[in-house]
C-alpha cells in the first residue's frame, strides 16, 4: 500500500512541476510551489524521515512562500513571456538530471539492513541515546544533542536568509506616506503612491 501511495505522491510531484513551468501568472507560482513542498513533506513522511518532512512543511511550504507573497506585493504578479524558447537551459537540466539519475545506481537498496549507514553510528544512537541525552526520541535526540551545533548552524543559515530577504524587499519602492495637517491634530493620515527612492524618505 505504502508503494502506491509513493507513487502517487511522485505523479502529483510531476504533475505540480509541469503546471509551475506552463504558468505566466506569478501568484500561481507560488501557490503551486507550496503545494509542491507540501507534497514532498506527504513524502518525506512517508519514508519514515519526520524531521526533514517538518523542515519541509515549515520552511518550504511556509516561509518561502511568505518571503515569495510578500515581494510580488511589490514587483507584480506577471512574468513577461519569452520572445522564443530557451533551449540551453532545457538542455543543461537534462543532462544535470540524467548524471544525478547516474549516480543514484550503485546505491544500496532501500531498507536493507546490511547498508553501510546501519553499521556505523547507527546502533549507537539506538542503544545509548536515551542514556546519554535523557530524550526518549531518537532524531530528536541525534538533531538536538549529537548533531546540536550542526542544528543551530543550519537555523542561523535560514534566519540571516530570511533577514537579507527582508532587507532586499524594505530598499524597493514603496507607497510614502503623507502625513496631513489633520494628522497633528490627532486626524487620519493619506497614502501616497509616489516611489521612494531609499527607505527613509
Amino acid at each position: 500500500m505504502s508503494v502506491v501511495v509513493d507513487i502517487a505522491l511522485l505523479a502529483f510531484l510531476a504533475v505540480t512541476a509541469f503546471a509551475v513551468m506552463k504558468q505566466r501568472n506569478l501568484f500561481a507560482v507560488a501557490m503551486l510551489s507550496g503545494i509542491y513542498s507540501l507534497l514532498c513533506a506527504a513524502l518525506y513522511t512517508m519514508l519514515d524521515a519526520v524531521d526533514v518532512a517538518f523542515t519541509e512543511a515549515a520552511v518550504g511550504a511556509g516561509i518561502s512562500t511568505v518571503l515569495v507573497l510578500g515581494t510580488l506585493a511589490l514587483v507584480g504578479h506577471k512574468a513577461k513571456k519569452p520572445a522564443r524558447p530557451r533551449l540551453l537551459p532545457l538542455f543543461v537540466v537534462l543532462i544535470t538530471g540524467g548524471v544525478m539519475v547516474y549516480g543514484t545506481l550503485d546505491m544500496p537498496p532501500f531498507g536493507n539492513a546490511d547498508n553501510p549507514a546501519h553499521q556505523h553510528v547507527a546502533p549507537r544512537y539506538i542503544e545509548k541515546s536515551e542514556e546519554e541525552t535523557d530524550v526518549p526520541n531518537i532524531v530528536t535526540s541525534v538533531l538536538a544533542s549529537y548533531r546540536g551545533y550542526d542544528t543551530m548552524g543550519e537555523t542561523n543559515v535560514i534566519f540571516t536568509a530570511l533577514v537579507g530577504v527582508l532587507l532586499l524587499i524594505a530598499t524597493g519602492e514603496q507607497s510614502r506616506r503623507i502625513w496631513s495637517a489633520d494628522e497633528r491634530n490627532g486626524g487620519v493620515f493619506e497614502e501616497s503612491s509616489e516611489p521612494v527612492e531609499d527607505g527613509h524618505g
